[in-house]
């Protein structure tokens, strides 16, 4: 057993979030009731705000990417929770620009459920809103997956472009038709060697042999639809980018990639998973255009990482390559640095 150094007074989001505007005061502000942050920048020819949220224990996910250059706003739930549709609507309200609002909204029920709650009461404000739903999860592209693929690493690719899209003072409409072109051409999949660490047991949420690996393991705790016997990393990694590439809707020969930490994964892993993941994508004829590397959508500490493909037109280049300042992520001209 291994409790995580949680405060004991229950809930630990109040003073992680707490701790996270202390932190980084100069670029966030924090409003308690209800929880949210707002970023303390923006560039002056952004016109529509950029809001996002959902459940805690993804860090930096999405509080990490307030800022110029990103996000305006966010509404953070408890872990693994959707926040409470006055946290999204006060968020929303204090981000929107003249131009309006866009929410960007992974693909789970309650996110669906109480970002919808909260445009609905923007509108009745006055306020016009749109929504960008990532799906990018290609483990739960399935007909028998009602709520269709989950949102998961690609958020971060799309949260990237929309705002510096949005700071070149891109209005409202062209902003979630583009968020939804760089959604749609977005996969992404998941594996692990270890479930996330319990909060009230210190015992990992699941099991798992020391041979095996969940193949397409969610970011909320919930285990694969499938377990396979480990295969030599090259192998594994050569199985996933095979299967995103397959999937990977488009033509074109660029693609930005993100290899992204579950929690518990080094960053010594992670660069030797990204020189396999940029081999594998030059044997195919693809060029890497972009790419990110890090933790930055976990589950908790769970042990394992992800794989995100973003087939990227030309066009959409500038928009990732423009700058950013926020506490996860600072892009200054053409370097990144997570």
């Amino acid at each position: 057993m291994s409790l995580p150094f949680h405060p004991h007074d229950g809930d630990p989001v109040p003073p992680a979030l707490r701790g996270f505007a202390r932190a980084h005061a100069d670029l966030v502000e924090l409003h308690e009731s209800p929880a949210h942050l707002v970023a303390r920048h923006r560039h002056p020819d952004r016109r529509v705000g950029l809001v996002s949220g959902g459940g805690s224990g993804h860090e930096p996910l999405h509080g990490g990417f307030l800022g110029r250059g990103m996000l305006d706003a966010v509404a953070p739930g408890k872990v693994f929770a959707s926040p409470h549709n006055r946290q999204v609507l006060e968020a929303s309200r204090a981000a929107a620009g003249p131009g309006g609002v866009v929410h960007v909204v992974k693909n789970y029920t309650g996110d669906r459920i109480n970002f919808g709650i909260a445009a609905e009461r923007l509108r009745m404000d006055g306020v016009e809103v749109r929504r960008v739903l990532v799906d990018d999860d290609l483990a739960t592209e399935s007909a028998e997956t009602a709520t269709g693929r989950r949102g998961t690493g690609a958020t971060v690719v799309v949260e990237k472009i929309l705002g510096g899209a949005a700071d070149a003072g891109l209005g409202l409409d062209e902003l979630a038709e583009l968020g939804s072109a760089v959604a749609g051409a977005s996969r992404s999949l998941a594996v692990a060697s270890r479930a996330q660490t319990s909060m009230h047991t210190g015992e990992p949420s699941f099991d798992l042999r020391p041979d095996e690996l969940e193949y397409g393991v969610g970011i909320h705790g919930e285990r694969a639809q499938r377990s396979i016997t480990r295969p030599a990393t090259e192998e594994l990694v050569e199985q996933m980018l095979g299967e995103l590439v397959d999937a990977l809707p488009g033509d074109g020969d660029q693609v930005i990639t993100v290899v992204n930490g579950l929690g518990g994964a080094t960053l010594l892993e992670l660069y030797g998973l990204h020189e396999l993941v940029a081999e594998g994508l030059e044997r195919r004829g693809l060029a890497t255009a972009g790419q990110l590397v890090g933790t930055l959508v976990p589950a908790l500490d769970m042990t394992g990482f992800s794989i995100s493909l973003t087939r990227t037109p030309a066009a959409w280049l500038p928009w990732w390559n423009a700058p950013a300042t926020t506490p996860a992520l600072t892009i200054d001209r053409q370097e990144a640095t997570p």
